[in-house]
């Protein structure tokens, strides 16, 4: 990712440097996960379906795509008005029913808050993704879920709950549709998850959000 400023702070260029470097991982992983995953990876430009339905978002994430936003402006400005715009719409339409604060744009922790985010805005589509050319036009800043997301990657069973037959591994529905239990098995994609954790300790910045919030337009 070739950015030029710090979103972080200046007092916190380590966390900078440590999540550029974090990326890395993550990167590399998908593309060793992606090499064992053969023809059952099915991802491509222009797929669009994991782009649609509203997930959440952590501060590392959040703070990427603001300046993913923020240098677009500056070198394309037309481009990342579209963004904004898309993102308006979004939140003018979801928004009221936001299960958060929407001062913020934190999202609400209680259960009842969060089984309704499970109803929330599923069918939208995510405001970066080009309606047009079905691609992301802020792709070098997207969230770790986007980055992990087709390779079979090990989901943690809730507490009473069986785990996926596969040993607990989510897998994009696209993908591995004639692939077995052993292929699947050997494709894994590792999450660097304790890496990102201790990150976002670092960061101090508890809460998480939607990337429509991030990329709507300053009140």
């Amino acid at each position: 990712m070739n950015r030029s400023t710090n979103p972080f702070g200046s007092q916190q260029s380590v966390i900078w440097n440590q999540d550029r470097q974090l990326l890395q991982i993550a990167d590399a992983a998908f593309a060793d996960a992606a090499s064992r995953s053969g023809p059952h990876l099915v991802c491509r430009p222009g797929c669009t379906q994991c782009c649609h339905g509203a997930f959440a978002i952590n501060a590392l994430d959040a703070q990427r795509l603001r300046q993913g936003i923020a240098e677009l402006s500056s070198a394309a400005p037309e481009k990342a008005a579209m963004i904004r715009a898309r993102a308006d719409l979004y939140w003018n339409e979801f928004g009221p029913s936001f299960p958060g604060d929407t001062t913020t744009g934190i999202l609400g922790e209680t259960e009842e808050a969060q089984e309704a985010f499970e109803e929330f805005a599923n069918e939208a589509a995510c405001p970066a993704l080009n309606p047009e050319s079905g691609l992301c036009e802020l792709y070098e800043y997207r969230p770790m879920t986007c980055r992990v997301f087709g390779p079979p990657v090990r989901s943690q069973a809730e507490p009473g709950e069986s785990e996926q037959p596969e040993e607990g591994l989510a897998i994009c529905e696209l993908c591995f549709t004639t692939a077995n239990s052993e292929e699947i098995i050997a494709a894994e994609m590792q999450v660097p998850h304790a890496e990102e954790a201790a990150l976002l300790n670092q960061l101090g910045q508890p809460g998480e959000t939607i990337i429509a919030w991030c990329l709507k337009s300053s009140d």
